[in-house]
């Protein structure tokens, strides 16, 4: 009987050779996240620095090299316009289950590592809230909504803050002319000005790569910032930086078009089934704005009621996977 494992997406049969091969293939780009591209290398075992790594180049053959001369790929940058279009046939949602979040603001650390803010600014703002003395307290993660009807967008004097069709809300730095008006019209104060040049990290970090309105690096003094969704991560089929550092699974993320939002964890469930089930809401809906962000309440604790003196001093340390799950790009 021919082994289960061997067999194609619509069922035949693989041929041994082929099968080994594909296996090995998807083990090592799991294990790298990297992209084979032109005549070069892509790594295939992470290492330590300084230890042989092995590399997979694209004819299929295998080499080894020393970690400290290798320099992790980072894709090029899409175009200003496929930028402002988006990518085709999405509609990006997030989900927060403030049932989860115990204020850890991993979420917020991994956001600034990526985007590679500074102090002064935090793209996702982890809050503490309690409604009423009589009341539980709990944690309000908040990042930009991305609304449908964004009040930021129609006030801008050259629109360099835009929509897209998959539902991300952008800022475009080489248009921005920092008026921040932006900023003023915005009900849910997500915008940040970007005070200072970029920071000798970023520079030392990015070195010459392109702007592009989608990675928001290298920013620019002068002009208007704010949680991007990372729509550059996004097209590489993986997840944002706040989704896949969260610790406690809180975030949710996905594509409404296919009704699925998948975790750090790799759980996905069904949208629409989430939110009824739960009580999902958005934030200020009343606004008319529309937000692409859903909350649902803090019933059924998963952590002990917090201490309000101590809310955001204990930090945990959790790898979760990157991958976007059904959402292959």
């Amino acid at each position: 009987m021919a082994d289960q494992n061997n067999k194609n997406e619509d069922g035949s049969t693989l041929p041994a050779s082929n099968s080994g091969r594909r296996n090995f293939l998807k083990f090592g780009a799991l294990a790298a996240g990297l992209t084979v591209v032109g005549g070069g290398l892509t790594k295939v075992f992470s290492g330590e620095k300084g230890q042989k790594v092995k590399l997979l180049s694209p004819d299929g053959k295998v080499y080894e090299a020393n970690s400290d001369h290798l320099k992790e790929f980072r894709p090029p940058p899409v175009s200003n316009e496929e930028a402002r279009k988006g990518i085709p046939n999405k509609k990006f949602v997030m989900v927060i289950d403030l049932a989860k979040c115990d204020g850890c603001k991993k979420c917020t650390e991994a956001c600034q590592a990526m985007h590679y803010t500074e102090s002064d600014r935090e793209w996702i703002k982890v809050f503490k809230m309690q409604e009423a003395n009589a009341e539980a307290p709990f944690y309000f993660p908040k990042p930009c909504f991305h609304c449908d009807n964004p009040t930021c967008t129609k006030v801008c004097p050259v629109n360099a803050t835009f929509k897209r069709e998959d539902g991300i809300v952008l800022i475009d730095n080489e248009r921005c002319i920092g008026c921040r008006m932006c900023m003023a019209a915005c009900p849910y104060s997500t915008r940040f000005f970007n005070w200072s040049h970029p920071s000798s990290a970023q520079t030392a970090a990015l070195g010459n790569i392109k702007y592009s309105p989608e990675q928001s690096v290298p920013r620019r003094m002068g002009t208007v910032e704010k949680c991007d969704f990372c729509p550059d991560m996004l097209r590489q089929g993986k997840m944002p930086a706040c989704v896949s550092g969260c610790p406690m699974n809180v975030i949710y993320f996905g594509d409404q078009n296919e009704d699925a939002v998948t975790n750090a964890a790799g759980v996905t469930v069904k949208l629409s089934k989430l939110l009824a089930d739960n009580a999902g809401y958005r934030h200020l809906e009343e606004l008319g704005t529309e937000p692409r962000v859903y909350y649902l309440p803090p019933k059924n604790r998963k952590y002990p009621v917090p201490e309000m003196e101590n809310i955001g001093t204990d930090k945990k340390v959790k790898k979760h996977n990157t991958d976007m799950g059904n959402m292959g790009m």
